[in-house]
């Protein structure tokens, strides 16, 4: 399949049609109160960082989006286990400080619904990868959001994380996706997102009553919400995986 993928630096006029794309997140996960603050403004903020795939008819059918942050600074130094919540923090701080980058991180990695399963995702990685060479940093990583762990919303993401198959590549299909192209799975980030919200909030977003206290199965959850009626809340805290991308520099000229 023809597919341009070129940076929103490059070409500019892609930022309305990219925010157009349908996409198939569900809803909870654009409630992030840390991605309400910080995600919308990649795009102005990191262009260089924002990658845009077209297809033979120019239309959107992919983006990625990543930041640059310094990790070996003070009181940092290891993937956070508070995963893309803080390196959305890091990278935004970093840039109003004036830090020098030495770590890129992947944000997200979205094709567009029904445009799934034509390898665009193997595609993206790739051009995420040769970018964060391009730029001149050569350490990549990725808070991934493993694509089957919904289904087993009580496995622990510690167990899920290093699960492998006999060939020995990761049992997600995600992390092979990472791990085929080199990178290792690193550590957990077992609350990678926070997302509270009323229960009137969470009803709206799920279809779901939400009415009894503890654990509820949410699709899409990648574990149970933690529900209290009696409080009026609820909270959803998900764990991700931290995948390490180390890239080859390119020859000086």
């Amino acid at each position: 399949m023809a597919l341009t993928i070129t940076t929103l630096a490059e070409r500019p006029e892609l930022h309305e049609p990219m925010l157009q794309m349908p996409d198939t997140w569900p809803a909870f996960m654009a409630e992030d109160p840390v991605g309400w603050a910080c995600y919308a403004h990649v795009p102005r903020e990191f262009p260089e960082h924002v990658l845009i795939a077209t297809d033979g008819d120019g239309e959107v059918v992919a983006h990625a989006f990543s930041a640059p942050f310094r990790l070996d600074a003070a009181g940092r130094g290891e993937l956070p286990g508070t995963g893309w919540d803080q390196v959305l923090l890091w990278a935004f701080a970093d840039l109003h400080s004036g830090e020098q980058p030495d770590t890129v991180s992947a944000l997200d990695i979205t094709v567009a619904a029904g445009r799934q399963n034509e390898g665009i995702s193997v595609r993206m990685v790739t051009a995420l990868r040769e970018n964060v060479r391009r730029l001149g940093i050569t350490t990549l990583v990725a808070p991934v959001r493993p694509t089957a762990k919904h289904l087993e919303t009580s496995c622990s993401i510690h167990e899920y994380a290093f699960r492998t198959r006999p060939d020995g590549l990761p049992y997600d299909p995600w992390l092979r996706v990472h791990a085929r192209l080199g990178a290792t799975v690193e550590t957990v980030a077992p609350a990678s997102m926070t997302i509270p919200g009323t229960l009137a909030q969470w009803r709206a977003w799920t279809g779901l009553a939400f009415d009894t206290p503890g654990p509820v199965e949410v699709p899409g959850a990648l574990v149970p919400v933690h529900c209290e009626p009696e409080r009026g809340y609820a909270v959803y805290v998900e764990p991700n995986i931290w995948v390490r991308h180390t890239l080859r520099a390119d020859p000086q000229p």
